[in-house]
């Protein structure tokens, strides 16, 4: 009599917080003359800021992360004044992200503000003579000279005047929208801040394609575009055929009583089913045979995409290799709950992948 595979009833994850935006990227726009000028002058375009690998947040929301029950959203600055402070503030990245909610919807435009600086005072005279600054419209009675001087401008002012909070903070208690545009934009933001010179020539770069590409800007290297490159990894629950889940504890983590499942890099040339066999393999001495696609989710810390997969343990003696992973155990649906209950487990966080994965197999949502 053949054995009852613990994969049959299993189903693709139906909600990942990292992968349900809905923006339309708008490739074809990338490359216009003038882009963010032109959209950044529509009253419908949104700007959002992102400063350190994290999102701008109202002031206040960033104390709520760790609460369970909240929601929080993206600070939003108005176009028209954030046009203006790009020209003044050559050191503020923009990205276009695309467009959102179709034709009722705007354009979404991210600036990373981690290279902003406070302008020289003799730049800040400048612009009194000219007639003010940018903040000069947010005030009902207009600077005096010698206030000017001092005054900060808007994206000078951005890193006090909201809060900011990580992806693993804020996907869980945001909108699918508002967390896949949070994710694009911190995605970016990394890539650019990590990588400041052509690898190939070791020219400085400068920021292309509305943000989703860079330039070499050696002529003698052919001013080549450079893209982001993204890092495969593979996320496993490995099951055996009385339906346990294998968990394990790695040193990585700080968190003693964190547990989560099987997970590794794709190795140059391999495929994603064996790298999940092989990292199994590695880490806990198990062997996987059959596998199933659960899904996949970007996570930009700093570059990854999660690919996950349910695969059932062909034996089922854990051997921990003692280095990456410290210790790894099998549990039914009743003994995991009582370990989170008792404080002896700790589950993975709410915008992570593993987390979803758990919940699937548990049959219900974490608490």
């Amino acid at each position: 009599m053949s054995m009852f595979s613990p994969l049959a009833l299993t189903q693709a994850l139906p909600f990942l917080p990292l992968a349900q935006g809905d923006i339309d990227y708008e490739v074809a726009r990338r490359g216009e003359p003038d882009l963010f000028a032109k959209v950044l002058a529509e009253p419908a375009t949104k700007v959002i800021l992102v400063k350190d690998g994290k999102v701008a947040v109202p002031h206040g929301q960033g104390a709520i992360a760790d609460y369970a029950n909240v929601n929080m959203r993206l600070a939003q600055l108005p176009g028209a004044y954030v046009s203006a402070e790009l020209e003044s503030h050559p050191s503020a990245l923009a990205m276009f992200l695309g467009t959102y909610g179709g034709r009722l919807g705007g354009h979404v435009v991210a600036v990373d503000v981690t290279r902003v600086r406070p302008a020289s005072e003799s730049a800040a005279m400048a612009e009194t003579t000219r007639g003010g600054g940018v903040d000069d419209a947010f005030a009902e009675v207009r600077p005096s000279r010698s206030q000017a001087k001092t005054t900060k401008s808007l994206l000078e002012n951005a890193a006090t005047r909201f809060d900011w909070v990580d992806l693993r903070g804020f996907a869980p208690h945001a909108s699918a929208r508002e967390a896949g545009q949070a994710t694009s934009a911190i995605s970016l933001s990394v890539w650019h801040a990590r990588q400041r010179h052509c690898p190939t020539c070791g020219a400085p770069v400068e920021p292309a394609l509305g943000g989703w590409a860079q330039r070499c800007t050696s002529e003698a290297d052919g001013n080549r575009l450079l893209f982001p490159r993204i890092e495969p990894a593979v996320i496993t629950a490995i099951v055996d055929h009385d339906d346990r889940l294998l968990l394990q504890h790695n040193s990585a983590w700080e968190n003693s009583g964190l547990y989560s499942v099987s997970a590794g890099f794709v190795e140059a040339g391999e495929n994603l089913e064996h790298a999940c066999r092989r990292e199994a393999k590695e880490e806990v001495g198990i062997e996987i045979g059959e596998l199933k696609y659960l899904g996949s989710q970007p996570w930009p810390f700093p570059a990854s995409l999660m690919m996950a997969f349910k695969g059932v343990a062909v034996n089922t003696d854990v051997c921990v290799d003692g280095e990456e992973t410290l210790t790894a155990r099998w549990v039914t649906r009743d003994e995991y709950m009582n370990e989170l209950v008792s404080g002896r487990m700790e589950a993975p966080g709410k915008a992570t992948i593993a987390r979803y994965m758990i919940e699937e197999w548990l049959g219900h949502d974490l608490p």
